[in-house]
């Protein structure tokens, strides 16, 4: 690293400058107006020379302006533009000191705002994908949002991966979220895209972040955050797949000087479709398992905060975040059984799955913070938070012989898994100027307790009889203590930033069985430290180089060290590994960003006990899914995204990730193997007259390998969407078709020592959406606060 930045230091050094130019930009009751822009100007000839943004706290800097005369105009949205008298530079400081910008309410009705924002902003810390006024957001949901952001793909079990790694921490409003897992993927399909302003990719964040997470952050920006004052917008969405559903949403805001509210309440409603079919082959007998389900969802959403700012240093707040969903799924598999001296089916087994699950999640966030004008602040965060899941699981199983003519045998079982996890956290903040720089110091203590029941029973002649063999207890507590500090400092054009953080994990799970013959008990404590740094240059107006390394940490999540054995039906199961490690990620990134748009990216990672989801074969005709440490993983990531505006009525944008993947098998039983993949998501956006806007846009992703087991073949999908407005842009209608060609279903291959399987998969994919949106109050007024609480990765593990 040191060889590196020593290279960058003498390949691109300049010239000091003395030239600067500082101001502090506030409002008229003196609260400091952050991302206000400042436009340098030459005074002769009133042509653009250089532009900042203000920060935070509202101050601005200029540095190595050229000797000249100039003037610095400076605009914010529902402000009256400010711009100075001439000054001159000749090896000197200009100070404005406060700049006090007036109220433009009362002219608002005569202005237009026709600026938009570029869809693609790269900024030294991460990369935003503004989604607000995209077209194809038609009804979508932010789960489906995340396939067009760039670097980002979604592989065929819904998981996420960025410049191709797994294990992203999710953040909405600069908040960790609540979930992980299928519960997370359910919580991100019930938010609107209508009330999404943006995603936020962070591949490497600073140690001032919590270390979970292989592949970075991603913060969901949401709209109803946007602005103060009174406000809000409320949308609905109508979806045809196999079956209809609908979502809806309602957000709004209201602040007066001493006091801000804020809210929003999201659902989902309905049901929909999917297909799995695996042709299994074991000690030379084949097992084709067909798959059909039908999922019914309701799905509740809410979240509630408030403000209350004492003075102009300080705020106190509280944020409720509420997630309820109750859903129903019903599956029919069928699986003829040939073995390996015949050609024909010798049994057929026909299982079915009827599923009640119930989950409820409430987590509380009190948090205070200070912030002066000399560079101090502090924030102070203590969340709880409440995770309970109620799950119950009928399951038939009949053996049928090979032309299905007679029935053989039958087994009939039930589950009943009820999961409480509760989570505590504190964390302390601080900030201050330092050796021109700034300084950051921070503490974190996080505390998990688990508790997960399994109780099996034998259904016979209706009555319930319980299987002790099968029916156990798991509790897992787990405690993690961190401490950090990270230093940043410009200078000229440089930008560079490096941190520390420790985190020591203590942790205890404790399996008990009621016949007392299968206890068990996993206990841990480890210690860890996490650097990261970064060094930023700015070669001119239009090019910017970054080189930025971190490292992090993936954990189990928690569901996953739960050793149950739960049926998915008579031959296949589910099991958790108490004993599955942590994967550490090494990660190093060069990236060149050509006038604020064109980005390009190179990458490597060096993943360590890189666990895998892998299925395992049980004697002659059963098998098991279970996570497993595997392999060590290289991975080299070269992106590049590009939105373009060809003239007023086209627009393109083009994201592109060309990665290499290389697993290394430490499992014996592991196949070691490597996979060049290419992804792209394209979109075409076209005004029409009328006031109409035309979309088409599509993703596509080759062959890849899925979790590090699956070899899967090419996918992708084509869309169309139009939009139009009405009511002075307050209403919008859209009707989109999501993958038209019904080409994102999934094919692919695995292989786990002496088992092998073929499969593919899928769900109703092609969509017809039409969804409205109606904004109310007012369109400006100025940001509300941003915050982020101490429950980060805890959350993020609950599965």
């Amino acid at each position: 690293m040191k060889a590196i930045a020593l290279l960058l230091l003498f390949t691109f050094g300049s010239a000091l400058a003395q030239n600067t130019i500082t101001g502090k930009i506030v409002t008229e009751n003196q609260q400091p107006i952050p991302a206000a822009i400042i436009s340098l100007l030459d005074a002769e000839t009133n042509t653009f020379v250089k532009g900042e943004l203000s920060n935070d706290a509202g101050d601005f800097r200029f540095k190595n302006i050229d000797d000249g005369s100039y003037v610095i105009l400076i605009t914010s949205l529902g402000l009256k533009d400010f711009t100075s008298e001439a000054f001159t530079l000749n090896n000197s400081k200009k100070t404005f000191g406060t700049i006090v910008m007036v109220d433009d309410s009362d002219e608002l009705d005569e202005v237009t705002v026709v600026a938009e924002k570029p869809m693609i902003e790269v900024r030294a810390d991460k990369t935003v994908f503004n989604v607000a006024n995209t077209v194809n957001a038609i009804g979508d949901s932010g789960f489906e949002l995340l396939r067009k952001a760039p670097g980002i793909i979604i592989d065929n079990s819904d998981t996420i991966i960025v410049e191709g790694k797994a294990g992203v921490l999710f953040y909405i409003d600069d908040r960790p979220s609540v979930l992980r897992g299928q519960d997370l993927v359910n919580f991100l399909k019930t938010l609107q895209a209508a009330d999404i302003e943006a995603i936020e990719i962070i591949t490497q964040p600073s140690s001032r972040f919590d270390a979970e997470g292989n592949a970075g952050i991603i913060n969901i920006k949401l709209k109803r955050d946007k602005s103060l004052g009174t406000n809000g917008t409320v949308a609905s969405s109508l979806t045809f797949g196999d079956f209809a559903r609908t979502s809806n949403s309602l957000s709004f805001n209201n602040r007066n000087k001493k006091t801000s509210i804020y809210g929003t309440y999201s659902n989902f409603f309905g049901k929909s479709t999917s297909f799995i079919n695996l042709n299994r082959t074991q000690n030379g007998n084949n097992f084709n398992a067909k798959t059909e389900s039908v999922f019914d969802a309701n799905r509740n959403n809410i979240r509630l905060g408030f403000d209350y700012y004492t003075n102009k240093k300080s705020t106190f707040g509280i944020i409720v975040n509420g997630n309820f969903n109750n859903s129903n799924s019903e599956s029919d598999s069928r699986t003829p059984i040939t073995l390996s001296d015949m050609n024909s089916p010798s049994e057929v087994l026909v299982a079915s799955s009827d599923s009640r699950n119930r989950t409820s999640n409430l987590f509380t966030n009190i948090n205070y913070r200070f912030k002066d004008t000399l560079g101090h602040s502090l924030n102070i965060d203590l969340d709880y938070g409440k995770y309970d899941s109620e799950r119950e699981n009928l399951q038939p199983n009949r053996y049928f012989n090979g032309d299905e003519t007679q029935v053989l045998s039958e087994n009939i079982v039930f589950f009943d898994t009820p999961i409480d996890i509760s989570i505590i956290s504190g964390q302390i903040d601080y900030e201050q100027n330092f050796l021109k720089g700034t300084l950051s110091l921070g503490v974190k203590y996080a505390k998990v307790k688990t508790q997960n029941s399994f109780d099996a029973y034998d259904k016979t002649n209706g009555t319930n009889d319980l299987d002790e063999s099968q029916s156990n207890d798991f509790a897992y507590d787990e405690q993690i203590s961190a401490a950090y500090f990270n230093y940043s400092r410009k200078f000229n054009k440089f930008n560079l930033q490096f941190g520390l953080r420790m985190e020591n994990t203590v942790s205890d799970g404790i399996l008990t069985s009621l016949l007392g013959d299968q206890d068990n008990r996993v206990k841990r404590n480890y210690t860890n430290w996490f650097p990261s740094g970064g060094l930023t240059y700015q070669v001119n107006q239009k090019n910017s180089l970054a080189l930025i390394y971190s490292k992090r940490i993936q954990r189990p999540n928690y569901q996953s060290l739960n050793p149950f054995q739960y049926r998915i039906d008579e031959l296949s199961f589910r099991q958790g590994n108490p004993f599955l490690q942590p994967q550490y990620t090494d990660n190093i990134k060069l990236s060149h960003t050509y006038n604020y748009r064109l980005t390009t990216s190179l990458s490597y990672s060096f993943i360590s006990d890189f666990f895998a989801q892998v299925t395992e074969a049980v004697g002659d005709d059963q098998n098991f899914i279970i996570q497993r440490n595997v392999a060590n993983q290289k991975i080299l990531n070269l992106g590049v995204s590009y939105p373009t505006k060809f003239n007023d009525w086209w627009r393109i944008y083009l994201s592109v990730n060309a990665y290499r993947s290389i697993y290394e098998a430490t499992n014996p039983d592991f196949v070691s193997t490597q996979q060049n993949t290419l992804s792209l998501y394209a979109q075409n956006t076209f005004k029409l007259p009328k006031n109409i806007t035309f979309e088409v846009s599509g993703w596509y992703s080759s062959p890849s390998v899925w979790g590090g087991t699956y070899e899967t073949r090419s996918l992708g999908s084509l869309n169309l969407a139009f939009q139009k407005r009405f009511l002075d842009d307050k209403l919008t209608a859209r009707l989109g078709f999501n993958d038209i060609l019904f080409t994102s279903p999934w094919q692919g291959t695995t292989r786990f020592g002496d088992l092998f399987i073929d499969g593919n998969g899928g769900n109703d994919s092609r969509q017809i959406r039409f969804n409205l949106t109606y904004n109310f109050g007012r369109d400006e007024i100025k940001k509300a606060r941003k915050r982020n609480t101490g429950i980060e990765e805890e959350k993020n593990r609950i599965d």
